[in-house]
């Protein structure tokens, strides 16, 4: 069966994105950016809902840079009840249920599973037991009045264990969980 990786990147105080902040909350970096290049260079298939795909489709098909050349290779799942297929992205398909969707594709696929953005997602995802690893990339910045999205608004309770932390650009800090064992 393939993992399925739950990435999230969050501000100091929790909010995944807020006003007037850059990528990566204006705190990019070499390290970084060696990190996404890694990521987005491994075998997988990504996997987002509809807000995501529709943001990320409409800048990846004509950028040109390595990452999102690679991206439009990947394969790609996009979890929605809305959008009608067939999507326009290359290499992407749309799952409509997500416990069936995803948890087939999860026992059929041979490579990881991986999602970007997508906080909706990414909870329901977590309520169906189906996160292998939740990473949490915490930026060094609170959000406050000017955060949006809180990251973990509306998760049910539950404890994660820790399997392994990593510091990038001497400030940002990666936190890998596993839920715990069933």
């Amino acid at each position: 069966m393939a993992e399925l990786i739950a990435d999230l990147f969050v501000s100091i105080d929790g909010f995944a994105r807020g006003v007037e902040v850059g990528p990566y909350f204006g705190y990019g970096g070499e390290e970084l950016d060696a990190w996404i290049t890694r990521e987005v260079g491994r075998p997988q298939v990504l996997v987002m809902g509809r807000v995501t795909y529709e943001l990320m489709a409409g800048f990846s098909v004509t950028a040109t840079d390595a990452n999102s050349m690679k991206t439009n290779e990947t394969p790609k799942v996009v979890v929605s009840r809305t959008l009608h297929g067939p999507l326009d992205w290359q290499n992407t398909r749309l799952v409509r249920d997500l416990a069936d969707g995803i948890g087939t594709l999860k026992r059929e696929s041979d490579v990881v599973l991986r999602t970007i953005g997508s906080l909706s997602l990414v909870r329901g995802l977590v309520e169906l037991g189906l996160v292998d690893r939740l990473r949490v990339m915490v930026f060094p910045m609170m959000m406050g009045v000017d955060g949006r999205e809180p990251a973990f608004d509306g998760f049910a309770r539950g404890g994660f264990e820790l399997a392994g932390t990593e510091v990038l650009d001497s400030r940002i800090v990666l936190l890998e969980y596993r839920p715990p064992a069933r």
